[in-house]
């Protein structure tokens, strides 16, 4: 055994004891890292007081009767198990709040609900989570207030989902400032106001639903600009004035919902441009003018809604073997002239509304005609042949 005295002196080793020496504090060294980084995550993983006390000012806001979601937001640690409260593993920063009423939650099912019920508002202590990057509270049905405006000064939120309540107010004015957002739902609430113009600064933005509200005013005529949007719902507003042209140019559109509203102005031709447009709703407006054959030409176009318009002219005769339709509603509209016959050579037709316009002349004969009851043709000037009464000599 050495004593002290031989551990203080110097040693005289051989190559071969150096070495193992050598090999001996890498694995010192190894093992202690080992040790001591899970130690250090533990620690980084810890949110801090300041996150924890904005996240307690936010519940403070809310009062949750039935489900008991904020009976877990206890302890000194945010970033574990708190439900719905997600942190960064590297920072401990609190990154998402996911509060959703209607679910299939486990915590749904135990409280024997199908949803939930939340009041009170949305408190702006949570701008001070300033690391946040999700922000869900969706169908709560009854939270109230505003949008906090600071919202906007997050600069690393990326999905804000406050669908399915009761929020008023407008959009905040300087939503453009959160350029990473890729999901912006606040459908289903009482929001007024218009849309702001700087929305379209949201680069970053794939999914856009501001249904079911109270928005007045104009598209912003630069809508285009918004090169990743996929989904643009903004149906059942009082939205105003035309659609952009802007719009015709949006590489990644697939959804366009516009119904109800009071929008107005003739259809832009290059509609029927967008590539990936699968779905334009249009209905119950007030558009006018005639409908573009590059529109109805649309290889992508899978469900088309114009009904209940004041559209006028010619059908276009503009339907090619790579048509196909789920759904076409061209109903109440002031349409005349013949059914176009180019559509029997769509690749498929399902439902097919032309009832209450001015077509005249025999229904063309075969699919898909056949299949189709006197409801997708009655209300019209003298149209005849099945499934109408034949035509007359």
């Amino acid at each position: 055994m050495l004593t002290d005295e031989a551990v203080a002196q110097p040693l005289l080793t051989s190559p071969r004891q150096s070495s193992m020496a050598a090999m001996w504090h890498s694995f010192s060294f190894i093992v202690v890292f080992i040790i001591v980084t899970p130690a250090l995550r533990a620690t980084a993983a810890r949110c801090p007081a300041s996150d924890r006390n904005a996240l307690l000012a936010f519940r403070s806001s809310l009062s949750e009767p039935y489900l008991g979601i904020f009976s877990s937001w206890t302890g000194d640690d945010c970033c574990s198990m708190w439900y719905g409260v997600s942190c960064d593993p590297t920072t401990g920063r609190v990154a998402d709040i996911t509060l959703r009423g209607e679910s299939e939650d486990p915590i749904l099912a135990r409280a024997g609900r199908t949803s939930g019920l939340m009041m009170g508002a949305i408190s702006p202590e949570i701008c001070r989570l300033e690391r946040l990057t999700t922000l869900i509270l969706a169908d709560w049905k009854q939270i109230t207030g505003s949008i906090p405006p600071c919202v906007t000064s997050l600069p690393f939120m990326r999905i804000l989902d406050l669908v399915g309540n009761h929020i008023s107010g407008p959009i905040p004015g300087d939503i453009g400032r959160l350029t990473r957002l890729t999901v912006l739902n606040v459908a289903d609430n009482r929001i007024s106001g218009s849309i702001p113009a700087s929305i379209t600064a949201l680069t970053s933005l794939m999914h856009l639903d501001l249904s079911n509200n109270l928005i007045s005013g104009p598209i912003p005529a630069d809508f285009g600009r918004l090169r990743m949007l996929s989904r643009a719902l903004l149906a059942r507003n009082r939205l105003s004035g035309g659609i952009p042209e802007s719009i015709g140019s949006m590489p990644r559109l697939a959804d366009l919902d516009l119904a109800s509203n009071h929008i107005s102005g003739e259809l832009p031709s290059n509609l029927g441009s967008i590539p990936v447009l699968s779905s334009l709703y249009l209905d119950s407006n007030q558009l006018t003018g005639p409908i573009p054959a590059t529109l109805l030409a649309s290889r992508g176009l899978g469900i088309l809604n114009l009904s209940r318009n004041a559209i006028d002219g010619e059908i276009p005769d503009a339907f090619t073997t790579r048509s196909y339709y789920t759904a076409m509603d061209l109903s109440h509209n002031r349409l005349r002239g013949k059914v176009p016959r180019t559509l029997v050579t769509a690749a498929y037709v399902g439902h097919l509304d032309l009832s209450h316009n001015h077509l005249c002349g025999p229904i063309p004969v075969g699919s898909p005609f056949d299949h189709l009851e006197a409801a997708s043709f009655v209300h019209n000037d003298c149209l005849c042949g099945w499934p109408l009464p034949v035509c007359k000599p």
